[in-house]
């Protein structure tokens, strides 16, 4: 089996990388290479026997995205998107990137099939930016997408393009609302969401955290460990239950800033708590505030995602993965 992930040097490109090359197979299928592309060239995963091809590519490029499909993977993960920051500040690169790399993506596919037949999977990685305010309470799999962020626009149309090509045949994709992903390893994104892990990973590792919006923020979370589950999940399920309504809200856990920081109280005690400085920043409080806050899952969890259920549990997943089980 031939994997092609695009967007493989970002967190989850290259933990999803990473399991793949650890367990060497997918669906019950040995894979015998890999292609791996992102802005930056990817590192190659340790332990891996099959074939890595590593690149550095723009996938606002037609031409190179049509070199990616040549090779016919059977499976491809689109994780590629400039993040929700980014994309607002930035309008014609966040297009370029979000939407006409899509775009160039599945006619790439719809191409190569026309060549000989291919129908590969895909998944494609969305966002709870699709939707817009004004929200009810909880939202259900049934509330429209009106969103009002230009990212959240961009994976909106992506959502549908993806279902369009899967129902005329050309591919069997799927897209999944992937929740905020906390705790993020490493250096702070341009993502307006970033706060939501800063202010536990600094504090985790002893170094100073600013948070920027008040302690009531409500938000929607699940770990880097679940968000790889969710792609290997979507990347083997059967898809014929879910019909052509092929985008899905991931599970995940509802928690305020000031939910986050009690879990964090509880698990690395008070000397992390002190480490968070209150720093208001209208824009990113701007932003927030056009989130949706709360989900029901059911129908992904009815097709078998998973996240945690706690606060307590995401922070310790962080300490297990990024920290050698136990806190500097």
């Amino acid at each position: 089996m031939h994997i092609l992930v695009i967007g493989a040097a970002g967190m989850v490109g290259r933990k999803l990388v990473q399991r793949l090359a650890r367990e060497k197979g997918l669906g019950g299928n040995p894979i015998t290479a890999m292609t791996l592309a992102d802005v930056i060239e990817p590192a190659a995963p340790e332990g891996f026997s099959g074939t890595v091809t590593a690149l550095a590519v723009d996938v606002s490029d037609a031409n190179v995205v049509r070199k990616l499909i040549s090779g016919r993977p059977e499976v491809i993960f689109h994780l590629a998107a400039i993040v929700s920051g980014e994309a607002e500040a930035n309008f014609d690169k966040g297009y370029a990137i979000n939407l006409d790399g899509t775009r160039y993506l599945l006619d790439a596919i719809r191409a190569e099939g026309q060549r000989a037949p291919y129908v590969p999977r895909v998944v494609n990685t969305s966002s709870i930016a699709v939707f817009g305010a004004p929200f009810p309470e909880v939202i259900h799999d049934e509330f429209f997408t009106t969103p009002l962020t230009s990212y959240g626009t961009q994976k909106a149309i992506g959502e549908l393009l993806l279902t369009d090509y899967s129902r005329k045949g050309f591919l069997d994709g799927i897209s999944i609302r992937l929740p905020t992903i906390c705790i993020r390893p490493g250096k702070p994104n341009a993502a307006a969401s970033g706060f939501f892990s800063n202010i536990l990973r600094e504090p985790l590792a002893g170094q100073e955290a600013v948070l920027p919006v008040e302690d009531d923020v409500l938000h929607w979370h699940a770990s880097p460990r679940s968000a790889v589950g969710f792609l290997i999940h979507a990347a083997t399920m059967d898809l014929a239950p879910m019909g052509w309504r092929r985008a899905l809200t991931m599970p995940g856990l509802p928690a305020t800033v000031g939910q986050q920081i009690e879990a964090l109280r509880r698990v690395a005690g008070e000397k992390a708590v002190k480490l968070i400085r209150r720093v208001p920043d209208e824009t990113i409080r701007r932003i927030v505030a056009g989130w949706p806050r709360q989900f029901d899952a059911s129908r992904a969890l009815s097709l078998g995602f998973v996240a945690e259920k706690t606060f307590d549990e995401i922070i310790r997943v962080h300490i297990e993965d990024e920290l050698g089980g136990r806190i500097p």
